[in-house]
Order: structure tokens, then C-alpha cells, then sequence
């Protein structure tokens, strides 16, 4: 089998890598517009060769690990790949793509978002166990042929990741919360210390909270810019009850209600007996 994978940062490098560690079997093709991101992969041993796009039209496997937008403009050069090709996209956003995609091949494409992801970018960042024991939505299935969509079962089960199944617009509202405000709030603390007089002065108290909180800042901006624009209303949804909640705190601190500030907290505290 043959495996072309579109995009050779940190998402598709780990991929190759995750599918060389559980399949004997298959090749993997990359491509990728960064000439220094293909000589990288190469030699971290990410794929097994770098191909031109058409070259990737003929593989039995395309994996999509770009942008949305990247994602997007790859469906309309994809129109005319085999009915046996099954298209696998990992974008952080869903509704877009579906909207998008030709529909002379939307029987091909399983819509996926793997919930992992590391601060760090690029071929070099890329680990074979980045997908392991995560979790993986496939969006709105009913519309991927069966085929492609077993096809896509058979290599999130290889690389051992839990399957949820979900539509896409409910997708990109729970992604907001989870993942794209969190990395709002990161960028705002992250600059907020930046912007004062002696941030390193700040930064020499840091410890553990404020390392973790702000360490998602380190994140690719270029690839953050595209997802908040591809998911803007949601986030902006997130953002606005994020300021009631912060606003809300701000509120009782002035009045000096410890005792309502105390039980805001003590709600707060709930959330990690469902997770």
C-alpha cells in the first residue's frame, strides 16, 4: 500500500512515523511546498520519499496534514483521483472542509481531528508516539463510502487512538472551548507579561502554573491564525463567556466577596471529575 502524505510538520511527519512502527507493508510518500521541510523528513526518516502532487494522486492512501485552507485547495486539485483512493484529512476544523469538498469525492474523504498536538512545529518535532492513547473524531461518516471509511478506522486503531464520532459543526463549537480558547488564553497571558516594564524581572518568579498555562504560546501562529479564522463565531462564542466567567471574578475580588470568590472556585474544581 502506498501512503502520500500532504504536509511534513509535527501532524504528518508523526503520522509516517506512527504508520512505519505498525504496518510492514507500506510506502510512504511525501509532499510538501517547504523544500527544507521535505530535505528534514527525509532524513528523520519521517517518509520514504518526497513526490511531486500528481504522484500523490496515485497512492491508495492520502493524508491531508495542513492548514484548512491548505486542505481545502487540495480536495479541488484531488477531483480526479481513483474511486479506491481514500482521502484522510486532519484539520482542526470540520465544517469548512465539508462544505468545500467536490462533490464528485466526498465518498472518498473521512473527515478526521486527532486531539493531539505538541507546542513545538516542523519535521524535526515530529515522535511516533504523538497520536497514541489520544483521541480521534471522524466527522459525519454517514457521507465516506464504507470502504474508506473502514480504511480509516484500520489506521487510527493501528495507532492505537480512541475513535468519537461526531458531527461536524457540534465538532468545531466543543473544539473552541477546548482547544482554541485555551490557546487564546495562552497567547493574551503570554503577552500580558510581555508587555511590562521588566517581564524578565516576572518571569525569574514563574513556576509551575504559570509555565504550563503559557507554554501552548510557543504554538505556530501561522497555523493558529488559520484555525481562528476557519472557526471564528465559534470562538468568538468562547471568548465572550470566557470574559463573563473572568469578568465575574474581576467583580468579586473588587467587592471583596472571598466567600463567593471561594465557591466560583470550588464549582471550577468539578470539572476534573468528569474528565
Amino acid at each position: 500500500m502506498q501512503v502520500a502524505i500532504v504536509g511534513l510538520g509535527l501532524m504528518g511527519g508523526s503520522f509516517g512515523l506512527a504508520l512505519k512502527k505498525s504496518f510492514d507493508d507500506i510506502t510512504l510518500l511525501g509532499f510538501d511546498h517547504n523544500e527544507a521541510h521535505c530535505k528534514e523528513a527525509i532524513t528523520c526518516g519521517l517518509v520514504d520519499e518526497i513526490v511531486s502532487f500528481e504522484k500523490v494522486k496515485s497512492a491508495d492512501v492520502i493524508i491531508l496534514a495542513i492548514p484548512v485552507e491548505g486542505v481545502i485547495a487540495s480536495l479541488q486539485m484531488l477531483v480526479d483521483i481513483s474511486d479506491n483512493t481514500t482521502i484522510i484529512d486532519l484539520g482542526s476544523t470540520k465544517a469548512r472542509i465539508l462544505e468545500r469538498v467536490p462533490a464528485k469525492i466526498r465518498k472518498n474523504l473521512v473527515a478526521a481531528h486527532p486531539m493531539a498536538g505538541k507546542e513545538k512545529f516542523g519535521p524535526t518535532a515530529a515522535f511516533a508516539a504523538l497520536y497514541k492513547k489520544q483521541t480521534v473524531v471522524l466527522c459525519d461518516t454517514q457521507d465516506s463510502d464504507k470502504v474508506h471509511l473502514e480504511r480509516a478506522i484500520l489506521f487510527f486503531d493501528a495507532l492505537e487512538m480512541d475513535i468519537v464520532y461526531m458531527d461536524a459543526k457540534e465538532h468545531d463549537l466543543h473544539a473552541a472551548y477546548i482547544s482554541h480558547l485555551p490557546h487564546a488564553i495562552s497567547y493574551a497571558l503570554a503577552n500580558s507579561v510581555l508587555k511590562q516594564e521588566d517581564p524578565k524581572s516576572i518571569l525569574a518568579l514563574a513556576a509551575g502554573g504559570f509555565r504550563d498555562m503559557s507554554r501552548i504560546a510557543k504554538s505556530s501562529p501561522h497555523m493558529w491564525v488559520d484555525i481562528f479564522q476557519q472557526n471564528r463565531e465559534n470562538l468568538l462564542t468562547t471568548i465572550g463567556d470566557f470574559e463573563k466567567e473572568i469578568g465575574y471574578a474581576k467583580g468579586l475580588i473588587e467587592e471583596e466577596k472571598w466567600e463567593a470568590l471561594e465557591a466560583w472556585m470550588q464549582e471550577a474544581t468539578t470539572l476534573h471529575k468528569i474528565l
